[in-house]
C-alpha cells in the first residue's frame, strides 16, 4: 500500500512527465464513415504534431494511416482549425498545414494531388476546413478562409471543381459574413443550409441557420434565415434522411436541445426538450453530437448535471433512452446503419475512438489515446464538477460554459483518504 504525502502547493513532483506524455500520447479527433469503413484524425507528437488520417478495415477494425507523410491534414481556419478532412466513396480530401491547399487523395493511392493553387506568398494562403462533397456536380463546398489580402482575412463559403484541379482557389458561392461553418448540401443535392455568425459573437452566444436552394448552375438563389440570432447560438445543422427536414440544436431555451425544422410548414419544434446540452462550443469546425439512424431514430449525446450520457432518440414516440457505457464524456458521434462511432473518454480511460452496435448494445475500442496504465504511484485524475446550485439554471449557461473551457480537472490521491496534494484549478 502506497504511503500518502503532503506537499505544499506547486511542489509536489508528478510521476507523470511531459517525455512520458509525449512518447506515449496521441490526440483522436473527427470520427467518421465511409461507407463500411471508419476514419479518424490523429494527432502525433512524436511527429511534431503531424495530423494523419487513419482507416479501420470494416471486417477486423485494422487501422492504417491514409495520410503519407509529410503531408500534416490540419488547417487553422477560424485559428482553431477542426474539419481540415472529408472523405466519400473512398477518396480523402483534406488540407495541408504547410502550403494552406486543398488535396485530393484517391482510394488506394498515396500520391495526393493539389485541388487548389499555391498561394504566390506562401504566407499568404489560402485555408479550408467543414466541407462536403457535392458529386452531382462534382465538387468540394467547404469553408475558405483567405489570407492573401492585407486586413484581417476573409471568410466565405466556396466551391472547388474536382475536374480542374490546381486552377483557383475556389468560387465564392456565399459571403458578407465575418464566420461560416456547416455547409451540408441535402441528399438530393439542390438545397444547401449553413451557419454564420459576426463580431463581436463566438458562436456560441449567436449564430445564424441559413437555407438556399441552389440553381441548376449550383449557385446559391433565395437565402433565408430559419434559425438563430445575434442572441440564439445554432450548432450542427443536418438534413433528415428524406431530405424534408433540417436538425439542429438551438439554445433558445436557455439550454442547447434538439430541434427539427420542416420544409414544408417552414416550422421548428423541440425534439425531447430537457434540462440538459446537446451542442458545445464551436471551438473547432466539425463537431458533432448526434446523427440519425435511419430515419425514426437519433443517436445523440448530451451533457447533464456535468456527466455525459449517449443516448437513443425515438421520433415516433419522442423517448429518450440513455445507451449503457462506461464513458462519461462523448464527440464526434457518428452512425451508419446499425453502427455508431465515437471519441468517448472518462476518469478512468483515456479518450477513445469507440464503435457501438445499436442492435446487441456492445462496443468496440478501436484506438486509445494513450497506453499509460491507469494508475501511476496511486495518481488518478478525477474530473470533478463543482457543487453550485446556480449552474443548472438555464439563465446560467455563460458559467456552464466557462467551465468547459477550464476542464476542472483535480488531481487526488486514488488509494488514500488523505487530502489532496496542493493542486488548485488552473485559470
Amino acid at each position: 500500500m502506497l504511503t500518502p504525502k503532503t506537499a505544499a502547493y506547486g511542489s509536489w513532483k508528478s510521476p507523470i512527465t511531459s517525455a512520458l506524455v509525449v512518447a506515449k500520447s496521441i490526440t483522436l479527433y473527427e470520427a467518421r464513415f465511409d461507407g463500411e469503413d471508419i476514419y479518424w484524425l490523429e494527432g502525433r507528437p512524436q511527429e511534431l504534431g503531424r495530423l494523419v488520417v487513419v482507416r479501420a478495415n470494416a471486417a477486423d477494425g485494422h487501422a492504417r494511416d491514409v495520410t503519407p507523410n509529410p503531408f500534416n491534414a490540419r488547417a487553422r481556419v477560424h485559428e482553431y482549425g477542426g474539419g481540415s478532412w472529408t472523405v466519400a466513396d473512398g477518396d480523402l480530401y483534406f488540407s495541408n498545414f504547410a502550403d494552406g491547399r486543398l488535396y485530393r487523395q484517391t482510394n488506394n493511392s498515396s500520391h495526393p494531388v493539389p485541388l487548389t493553387r499555391e498561394p504566390v506568398v506562401p504566407e499568404r494562403q489560402w485555408r479550408f476546413a467543414d466541407s462536403v462533397i457535392d458529386s452531382l456536380r462534382q465538387r468540394w463546398i467547404g469553408v475558405r478562409e483567405d489570407h492573401t489580402g492585407d486586413g484581417e482575412p476573409i471568410n466565405t463559403i466556396v466551391a472547388v471543381d474536382l475536374h480542374q484541379p490546381d486552377r483557383d482557389a475556389g468560387r465564392v458561392l456565399v459571403g458578407g459574413h465575418d464566420f461560416f461553418a456547416a455547409p451540408r448540401l441535402s441528399p438530393d443535392g439542390f438545397w444547401l443550409i449553413w451557419l454564420t455568425w459576426d463580431h463581436p459573437n463566438m458562436p456560441w452566444n449567436g449564430t445564424t441557420l441559413w437555407l438556399s436552394k441552389l440553381d441548376g448552375a449550383g449557385n446559391i438563389t433565395e437565402p433565408r434565415a430559419v434559425a438563430g440570432s445575434v442572441s440564439e447560438s445554432v450548432f450542427q445543422p443536418e438534413w433528415s434522411p428524406d431530405g424534408g427536414a433540417i436538425l439542429f440544436v438551438s439554445d433558445r431555451s436557455g439550454w442547447w436541445n434538439l430541434y427539427r425544422f420542416d420544409l414544408t410548414s417552414r416550422t421548428s419544434e423541440p425534439l425531447a426538450p430537457m434540462a440538459a446540452e446537446f451542442g458545445v462550443p464551436l471551438w473547432r469546425l466539425g463537431a458533432t453530437t448526434y446523427a440519425c439512424a435511419g430515419s425514426d431514430r437519433i443517436v445523440c449525446a448530451y451533457s447533464k448535471a456535468g456527466i455525459g450520457q449517449l443516448a437513443v432518440l425515438d421520433l415516433k414516440d419522442g423517448v429518450l433512452r440513455p445507451l449503457e457505457t462506461p464513458f462519461t464524456e462523448f464527440s464526434s458521434v457518428r452512425v451508419n446503419g446499425h453502427r455508431a462511432v465515437f471519441r468517448a473518454g472518462a476518469s478512468n480511460h483515456p479518450a477513445s475512438i469507440v464503435t457501438l452496435d445499436l442492435i446487441s448494445g456492445t462496443h468496440r475500442i478501436l484506438k486509445k489515446e494513450t497506453d499509460l496504465p491507469r494508475w501511476s504511484n496511486g495518481l488518478s485524475l478525477e474530473r470533478a464538477r463543482p457543487d453550485h446550485p446556480d449552474l443548472d439554471q438555464p439563465w446560467n449557461r455563460g458559467a456552464r460554459r466557462q467551465l468547459w473551457r477550464q476542464r476542472w480537472l483535480w488531481p487526488r490521491l486514488s488509494q488514500s483518504p488523505a487530502p489532496q496534494l496542493g493542486y488548485r484549478r488552473c485559470r
